[in-house]
């Protein structure tokens, strides 16, 4: 799905050449079909299982964009001269990123490039969110990033987001505290690239946001796909590109970035027990699929 910062956030979904407005359903019963077919994201080929969000085997060893560093940045080799695709690391990983503090679940480090502003913010379930850092690379972010992971977490507890249960923060001041425990890293970051390579945001404010929400889950639980290939349930909540949540008539599950509405082998959706949540948690990662009844293109 496709979501744009308003308040609360407007979603809506592309269905061929035609956009379906996805907040005036809330409340409505929405049935989810999975027809047991996987294709790859990139090539298209038909397999069996997906890896590294939505690509099959081959290309999962092969393209640049599921190589470990990027889930580590920080591990980037592109200078070694053994990136799997340099020119595509050219044009998405030489570019300025910026890192960000943001409270999906509590506080969080993050990073993403600018163009992926305010919709990664978004995409996490975010309620607030603060650029602390513009940066000239990916490499530069992913160093920020383990430099702040000493004090935040870089990953968001989905169980506290999907049930709503997120006290507001004061992101402001848990970045001056944190430049102040990091200004040593900091500083010898900016002597090794260069200040203008690693800027602070002083000046930058808190962005807020708010979901179309009818009532949040108090309980989570899983159903699987592969056993439960159809699902009716009851919109009740709409968060985060990838997930919506369900109400009391029966269950939920994930809309996929990018993918189709069913999911493949080891795929579950989350289950509220009488209150529903959506999120895609397969065994080995999450994954995106894209044949089903609706395709959405995100």
């Amino acid at each position: 799905m496709r979501a744009s910062l308003d308040q609360p956030v407007s979603y809506n979904m592309p269905i061929g050449e035609h956009k379906l407005a996805v907040n005036p359903l809330l409340g409505s019963v929405i049935r989810l079909h999975y027809q047991g077919a996987i294709h790859c994201i990139h090539c298209s080929r038909k397999t069996s299982k997906s890896f590294s969000q939505g690509y099959c085997y081959p290309c999962f060893k092969r393209l640049a964009r599921c190589d470990l560093c990027i889930m580590s940045p920080e591990r980037c080799h592109y200078d070694q001269g053994t990136c799997r695709e340099p020119g595509w690391g050219e044009t998405h990983c030489m570019k300025s990123h910026y890192v960000y503090l943001a409270n999906s679940s509590g506080v969080k480090v993050g990073i993403t490039r600018a163009r992926n502003i305010p919709a990664r913010w978004i995409d996490q379930g975010a309620v607030q969110a603060l650029p602390v850092f513009k940066v000239d690379t990916r490499y530069q972010s992913g160093l920020v990033e383990v430099m702040f992971k000493q004090h935040v977490a870089d990953k968001t507890n989905w169980r506290v987001m999907l049930r709503g249960q997120i006290e507001m923060l004061d992101l402001v001041s848990i970045r001056d505290q944190l430049f102040d425990k990091c200004a040593d890293q900091i500083t010898e970051l900016q002597q090794q690239f260069g200040i203008q390579s690693i800027q602070p945001l002083m000046d930058a404010d808190t962005v807020n946001i708010d979901y179309p929400v009818l009532e949040y889950p108090t309980k989570v639980t899983s159903l699987n796909f592969d056993k439960t290939p159809e699902i009716d349930c009851r919109a009740a909540a709409f968060r985060v590109h990838s997930q919506f949540y369900a109400g009391p008539e029966r269950c939920c599950t994930t809309l996929g970035n990018g993918s189709a509405v069913g999911y493949g082998r080891g795929s579950r959706a989350n289950y509220a027990g009488g209150t529903a949540c959506g999120r895609l948690q397969s065994r080995r990662q999450r994954t995106l699929h894209r044949q089903s009844t609706t395709r959405l293109h995100g």
